[in-house]
């Protein structure tokens, strides 16, 4: 049910009686008895005790670990289970999560294909409309493929005439993809089935026989979940046609660890090959004339350099986004009729960071990053500046997908504050329309966003958004929430998360900071958080929090931390090297042994960020900040709830077992330390609304607790 009326309480309401008293202390957790198995390594003559190597074993197969990891969520739910606040957040979190949402709509020939959620469903559904305003149709509903919702909607691409879909199945949580066919028209699956599908494009052959999609060799048994991801193949899949038939259509056997994915040109002629090794947008581009028999690959673009983002072509022009000769990205078009590569230059590089662009209709449109911030600019076809898309302040505009012959597309805006209103806009006539906007249990103009700047420790201005209820007391310090990440160019920008307005709806503050690492100011921003410099983004974290105490916003007393995943790892190295600094930590999913992460599925592919632990240099920058080695014995940490679940397959649980495992072993003081494990979870994506509802809420619980938040009931 969506609720229409507003729910946000004044900050006088009734409090939770949630004291320090009322909740176990540290001291009196029996921690489950963690085996220490003697072993160790020698590596550059450092011996490397790795105790709880064991923990590294899939839980799917090793009772031990199974055990383990029972052994620990009972101690953990015994904790949480005393927290007042938590059903209190669960239930403001469940009503904030209940609103209508749309994802940005697919248009093929007059079909109109997009997402739905209810608010409430474990998964988005996909329906059609015939012609913009058509009666919605829907098409597909992952809720009805699990009875605990754990089943997804991955990926899902319509044909070209819009009479068939391809899509991909995710089972809890995994990056594995099963990939399906449907069709439109009668609405029935068909027999095609293809497997071992994980990090594909899906495209369709224009004529809609079949499809081309990238996939790996099968996994040894009991290997699926944790072995090394190698050999990435491009097939071309034929409608009604068992997967053995598949036709080969690129792979590089002489370099295994490269990643092959492929795209269909605008025109259907082409198939546009990438091909790239590690997390780095570096490229090596490959063509294939379709329109040939037995056409073989021409490389194109050699020497795996910059980034090459195809943007579309009109006949041999092909439109790019690329970082040659331009860090921050620019604009470029060249002729594949060609025998040689001569690049003409249509929208030069700027100030802001170029990071997205599209044709649509006779429009080149393309996204800008101003202090990471979205600004959306209009040009046309031969670089000349036209204008603006206006829109509605600090947040992230995303979308603008289409081609030269139709000027109609669809983008979404959001903020911290408002989720995503999904917008037409026709590039021919220049006006923007609601296509969707969601009705919400919350005022949005009740909070506040805005922008600070701080200096890091070596000078670097650093940018970090700050959001609160505007009724907050800003007189006075708050608990609030820190979160970053810092990493593989990726920009954290204005984003709607159900979990963070809950924070920010109980009077809690919310910062996230801009750490380099990311892609906000461009590939030297990137590389001045990364592999050598990876201390930079510890030390922007850092001083983020100084901040925030400086200014009196909060203390070290009411300062919580939170980053999943590579941000896990953040956390991880902070806690180490500035207990003093936090009262509570969220690491999620995170890297924490930074000497074997490239052993396990996709970890290899992360050396682009993290270096090589077999290389010394490397070796040496990694032993001195890895979260798992470097924990500090005598020394009074935060509160540390860990999260992860039993089946990540791109961040193997094992690294938040070893970890938690070693805190738990050691002398860190009276706070609790403890790890919450889902099961028939992944990394984060597919994971069902119900669980992420029971996941934070369990989580800003904890850190509400530590941090002094005083919770509405």
């Amino acid at each position: 049910m969506r609720l229409s009326f507003l729910l946000l309480l004044p900050l006088a309401a009734c409090t939770v009686n949630d004291s320090v008293e009322s909740v176990p202390a540290a001291a009196s957790i029996t921690y489950p008895e963690t085996r220490r198995d003697p072993v160790s390594e020698t590596l550059f003559g450092a011996e490397i005790a790795d105790p709880y190597r064991w923990l590294e074993n899939d839980v799917r197969n090793d009772p031990a670990v199974r055990q383990w990891v029972t052994a620990q969520n009972e101690v953990t739910e015994r904790y949480l289970a005393a927290l007042p606040a938590r059903q209190a957040f669960r239930a403001r979190m469940t009503q904030i999560y209940d609103f209508e949402r749309f994802g940005i709509p697919v248009k093929r020939a007059n079909r109109y294909f997009y997402t739905r959620n209810d608010g409430l469903q474990n998964q988005s559904v996909l329906y059609m409309r015939e012609g913009l305003n058509g009666a919605p149709r829907l098409l597909i509903d992952p809720n009805a493929w699990s009875p605990d919702g754990t089943v997804a909607l991955g990926e899902w691409v319509p044909s070209k005439d819009g009479r068939r879909i391809v899509y991909s199945i995710q089972e809890g949580g995994s990056d594995w993809r099963t990939v399906k066919v449907l069709d439109v028209e009668s609405g029935q699956m068909l027999s095609d089935e293809v497997r071992w599908v994980k990090f594909s494009a899906l495209d369709w052959a224009h004529d809609g026989s079949g499809f081309y999609y990238s996939r790996f060799p099968q996994p040894a048994s009991g290997q699926e979940f944790q072995s090394t991801n190698e050999n990435q193949a491009v097939y071309f899949h034929r409608i009604g046609t068992p997967q053995g038939e598949d036709r080969l259509v690129f792979a590089r056997p002489d370099r295994p660890r490269l990643s092959n994915s492929a795209e269909v040109s605008d025109d259907g002629r082409w198939l546009i090959v990438y091909s790239s090794e590690g997390t780095d947008a570096r490229y090596d581009i490959a063509l294939i004339n379709l329109a040939s028999p037995g056409p073989e690959p021409r490389r194109f673009i050699t020497g795996m350099e910059h980034d090459w983002t195809y943007i579309g072509n009109i006949g041999n022009n092909f439109y790019w986004r690329t970082s040659n000769a331009a860090p921050r990205q620019r604009i470029v078009v060249t002729d594949v009729a060609r025998p040689d590569l001569q690049i003409r230059e249509l929208v030069a590089e700027d100030e802001a960071t170029l990071a997205d662009a599209s044709i649509v209709g006779d429009q080149l449109i393309a996204s800008y990053l101003v202090h990471a911030q979205t600004e959306v600019r209009t040009y046309a076809m031969d670089g000349r500046r036209i204008g603006r898309i206006e829109l509605g302040g600090i947040g992230t505009a995303g979308g603008f997908s289409g081609d030269s012959t139709d000027s109609e597309t669809f983008y979404s805006f959001a903020s911290f504050n408002r989720p995503a209103t999904v917008y037409r806009y026709d590039s021919r006539s220049g006006q923007t329309s609601v296509f969707a906007q969601p009705e919400l249990s919350f005022d949005p103009e009740a909070f506040t966003v805005r922008q600070a700047f701080f200096n890091s420790k070596d000078g670097t201005r650093i940018p970090m958004f700050i959001v609160h209820r505007r009724d907050l007391d800003t007189g006075r310090t708050q608990p609030t929430l820190l979160y970053g990440y810092g990493g593989f160019n990726i920009a954290q920008q204005p984003a709607f998360q159900p979990r963070w307005l809950t924070w920010l709806d109980q009077g809690g503050v919310l910062a996230v900071v801009n750490l380099r690492g990311g892609g906000e100011y461009g590939q030297a921003w990137h590389d001045a958080g990364r592999r050598a410099n990876k201390q930079n983004v510890f030390d922007d974290f850092i001083g983020a929090a100084e901040y925030l105490v400086a200014q009196r916003i909060t203390t070290s007393r009411q300062l919580a931390i939170e980053g999943r995943s590579n941000g896990g790892l953040l956390v991880g190295a902070v806690i180490n090297q500035r207990p003093d600094l936090f009262a509570a930590a969220l690491p999620g999913v995170g890297v924490m042994d930074m000497l074997r992460f490239d052993r396990f599925t996709a970890g290899r592919y992360w050396v682009d960020d993290y270096g090589y632990p077999d290389r010394e240099e490397d070796f040496r920058i990694l032993r001195a900040y890895s979260p798992y080695h470097n924990i500090r014995s005598g020394v009074r940490y935060p509160a540390v709830l860990a999260t992860t679940a039993d089946t990540d397959d791109r961040v193997v649980p094992g690294h938040s077992f070893k970890y938690i495992a070693a805190l738990q072993a050691a002398d860190t003081g009276p706070m609790p330390k403890l790890i919450r494990i889902e099961t028939r979870a992944g990394h984060g994506s597919g994971k069902p609304t119900e669980m992420q509802i029971e996941e934070y809420g369990d989580m800003y619980a904890f850190i509400a607790h530590h941090t002094g938040l005083r919770v509405r009931q």
